[in-house]
């Protein structure tokens, strides 16, 4: 048996699958790809979570659509946040080329051109289906840790979450907390005081100013109704296709904060919506988020741990989260131990943190008879990657570096004629387009501040009336005055002492 010979059979054992999967590509030996050493990823094991890493220009984002659109066409949905913005592409079909052509030929695999149902979806102005979520929603755990806030002010927020409970105030949009917190140290100062304890103004402040900060990122636009139902990210089209939603974030990459919140309450929202899925043999939804270290690097320690307990969690409820990032290192140990597929690009070597952090992206690989990893880290071209995946027994399988497929869906922007006919034929855009402002907190406690002030203006027009009326009644008629005086009756018992006489 040939050297060839012996990697195929290598591969192909490892690579052995009896349920539904999708292909990624050939596995390459010698920098060649051996045809039909098809390096394929069982759908069972998709929920383990996964990392798509590699420098610049790479592939990564390619890889990301060609896992996208196999997962469409085994009918899972798929939400992908695209900051970039070079993901719309995937609602047309490719128009190929010749070396798309030629690639195919070296993996074995027939390319054939395809689109795949899209959803535009949008946090901001843009247009697209509206991701809204109310502050109740959001809860105060979260809301303390998107704000980064301590012990003593995470305990002031629960207060006033637990106060609009007691009192039936809905919280939907920043400028209800607001008002709360306000009314907290003002108006309503007794009524907490009697009820929930003494809240200090200057955490209050602290938190209204984080708030701001936070307006000021655009949260304003989150926070609202119609609240955005996580159900919806899993439809499947006429052709048991499963929906690609693409989140565009190209607005807002200079926001961490607020895509930190978004990701934040829309996982703590799937993993409390979604029921428990046991080992099923296919993820309900797959998400994507590009450019992860946006979240990581602006992350606070609680923002992390927050982070590490969904990845570890949510897993169970059939939902799979795929990070896209520059290096590995990007991505936090504990997050990345987590981490079923790893399909990792180029990487360069330009400066010598760039030759440590090779390094140590070589240690987080299987150890392989057929390659060196930390030289083959940097000379990997483009479109190829190492990949390391989870059997269906759980088990890594044999590292394989890959020619990757490539995207059946045009790599490439949408126009914008393309793009307004997407979110015209968009069922969802009609259901979250309308924006509702219901009478909530702020509504109900002005309304209370106005008739308190009303209260206090009249009961002090009563105490100046009943002080003016008293100072009235003490104050003699100056007949009576004369007439009661001591020198007057002095006078009048004279007159009368000398009549007697």
């Amino acid at each position: 048996m040939s050297a060839q010979e012996e990697f195929f059979a290598h591969i192909e054992k490892g690579y052995t699958t009896k349920g539904d999967f999708i292909t990624l590509g050939a596995a390459m030996l010698n920098q060649e790809a051996v045809t039909n050493a098809f390096v394929k990823i069982p759908l069972k094991t998709l929920n383990r979570h996964g990392l798509i890493a590699g420098a610049t220009g790479t592939g990564k984002t390619k890889s990301l659509q060609v896992l996208a659109e196999n997962l469409s066409e085994k009918g899972i949905p798929v939400l992908l946040m695209d900051l970039k913005g070079d993901l719309s592409g995937i609602a047309e079909p490719s128009p190929g080329h010749p070396k798309i052509d030629e690639r195919h030929a070296k993996i074995g695999l027939p390319f054939e051109p395809k689109s795949f149902p899209v959803e535009i979806l949008s946090l901001s102005e843009q247009d697209g289906v509206k991701l809204r979520a109310t502050v109740s929603e959001f809860g105060p755990v979260l809301l303390s840790r998107i704000l980064d806030l301590t012990e003593t002010q995470e305990g002031i927020v629960a207060v006033v979450f637990k106060y609009c409970d007691d009192n039936k105030l809905p919280l939907l949009d920043l400028k209800d907390f607001k008002k709360v917190l306000q009314y907290a140290t003002g108006t309503g100062k007794k009524e907490f005081q009697k009820d929930y304890g003494r809240i200090s103004t200057s955490s209050t402040g602290t938190i209204l100013r984080k708030i701001i900060e936070l307006e000021q990122q655009g949260a304003d636009l989150f926070f609202g109704e119609k609240s955005f139902e996580v159900d919806d990210l899993t439809q499947i089209d006429e052709n048991g296709r499963g929906y690609i939603n693409i989140l565009r974030l190209t607005d807002i990459q200079d926001r961490p904060k607020l895509f930190s919140t978004f990701m934040l309450s829309l996982l703590a929202e799937i993993y409390a919506t979604f029921p428990e899925q046991g080992d099923s043999d296919k993820p309900e939804l797959i998400l994507f988020i590009d450019e992860a270290h946006l979240i990581f690097n602006e992350a606070s320690k609680a923002l992390l741990d927050q982070i590490e307990s969904i990845v570890k969690l949510i897993r169970s409820k059939g939902i799979g989260l795929y990070f896209v990032t520059q290096n590995p290192t990007d991505v936090p140990n504990a997050v990345l131990a987590q981490l079923g597929l790893k399909v990792q690009h180029a990487l360069r070597a330009f400066t010598a943190r760039d030759r440590k952090a090779i390094k140590l992206t070589a240690e987080n690989y299987p150890l392989s008879d057929y390659y060196d990893t930390k030289e083959i880290l940097t000379s990997l071209g483009i479109g190829e990657a190492l990949v390391s995946a989870l059997d269906e027994k759980g088990r890594p399988t044999p590292l394989a570096a890959t020619l990757m497929r490539a995207p059946m869906s045009r790599m490439d922007v949408l126009t914008e004629s393309e793009l307004k006919s997407v979110i015209k034929n968009s069922k969802l855009v009609k259901k979250y387009g309308e924006v509702i402002d219901r009478e909530s907190a702020y509504e109900i406690l002005n309304e209370k501040i106005e008739k308190a002030e009303k209260q206090a203006e009249r009961e002090s027009n009563r105490t100046t009336t009943r002080s003016t009326s008293s100072r009235r009644s003490t104050r003699q008629n100056p007949v009576i005055k004369v007439l009661t005086s001591a020198t007057f009756i002095r006078g009048v018992l004279g007159v009368l002492k000398k009549v007697i006489r």
